[in-house]
Parts: structure tokens; C-alpha cells; sequence
């Protein structure tokens, strides 16, 4: 039996899961992960890494996060408390859907998360106060392999829903994509 809703998005392998809520009298269950369905639309390996975010402030924008090879990394996000919009784009070079992005929200409502494959950058932007995200990562975190995409950038488009409120002197100080950034390999 399935505790998950598979559904594909128009970029090849970015995939929205959707769990199930199993209710009795103490409350509910929600399997956050399982490796077996998980694997069968796009998880490759194991866990690596969980981290937990908490985001104050309302139309805060993280992002766009992303590492390079040797250590690109495959992410499950999920939205545990509140409602976030959260993207994905696609870097891969080569990747007929390269620079497009994919937009979802994620609340604590809808139970969907998103499973990001390796060779996308990644960010949200918090859609309310008080806000709180896992990731799951199938590898860990390398310093020197972190790179990041100005969340603003002209060329990527992105159309944040509501006025960016905060961002970060790092995410906001990221270059603009040059007419030579072919993509990423992994």
C-alpha cells in the first residue's frame, strides 16, 4: 500500500509527492519518507542528510541553492508548519527544459512535498510567519561545491507571489546568469 501520490511536473524528473494522513482517535499518521516508493520516481541512494529550516518572517525568499559535482544532491522538500512556494529550476546542461522552473506550495495542509533531482537549484519563499521545512538530501553538504543563483535574476524569470520581504546579503549578491552558463554536469 502506498502512503504517497506520485505526480510528474513539465520538467523531467522533478516529481510532486503528496502523502496520506492515516487519522484515529490520538490524532494522525504521515510518513515523511520511504526509500522503496521514493526510489521507483527518481531517489537515488540513501540519506544522507536531514535539515531542518525555520523562517520568521513572512514573503522571505531562500535561495537558489544548488551543489556541484562530485556532491550535486537529490532533495525531498516538505513543509511541516505553515505554507511556503517553492521552486526548482532546472541547471542541467544539455536538459531540454534548461533554465525553466517549476513552482509548488507546500503547507502543512496539503501534505505535498517536492522531490528535486540533482542538477536543479532550489528556493521558496515563505507564504506566512513562522514557517518550517525538512529536507532530506541524499548527499551532504560541501562548502566548496555550494553555488547559488540570484533569486531575482531577469533571465530566470521567477515571479515571486508576494513582495520579497527579507532575503540574505549572500542570496541577494549572487550574480546574474551570463549569456555563457551552458548548465551544470553531475
Amino acid at each position: 500500500m502506498s502512503r504517497f501520490d506520485f505526480q510528474r511536473t513539465n520538467l523531467l524528473g522533478l516529481t510532486v509527492v503528496k502523502r496520506d494522513r492515516h487519522f484515529d482517535d490520538r490524532g494522525f499518521f504521515s510518513r515523511l519518507f520511504c526509500v522503496s516508493q521514493l526510489s521507483a520516481h527518481g531517489w537515488v541512494g540513501s540519506i544522507e542528510q536531514i535539515n531542518h529550516s525555520f523562517t520568521r518572517r513572512c514573503g522571505t525568499v531562500r535561495g537558489m541553492h544548488y551543489q556541484t559535482a562530485p556532491h550535486s544532491e537529490m532533495k525531498l522538500v516538505t513543509c511541516i508548519k505553515g505554507k511556503i512556494w517553492d521552486v526548482a529550476i532546472d541547471l542541467r546542461e544539455n536538459s531540454p527544459t534548461f533554465l525553466q522552473w517549476h513552482s509548488e506550495i507546500l503547507s502543512e495542509e496539503n501534505l505535498k512535498a517536492l522531490l528535486i533531482p540533482e542538477g536543479f537549484a532550489h528556493g521558496f519563499q515563505s507564504l506566512g510567519d513562522d514557517v518550517e521545512i525538512i529536507y532530506c538530501h541524499n548527499k551532504a553538504y560541501r562548502s566548496d561545491n555550494e553555488r547559488a543563483l540570484n533569486p531575482v535574476d531577469p533571465t530566470l524569470k521567477v515571479q515571486w507571489p508576494i513582495e520579497i520581504s527579507e532575503i540574505s546579503e549572500r542570496d541577494k549578491n549572487q550574480q546574474w546568469i551570463t549569456k555563457n552558463f551552458k548548465g551544470i554536469s553531475f
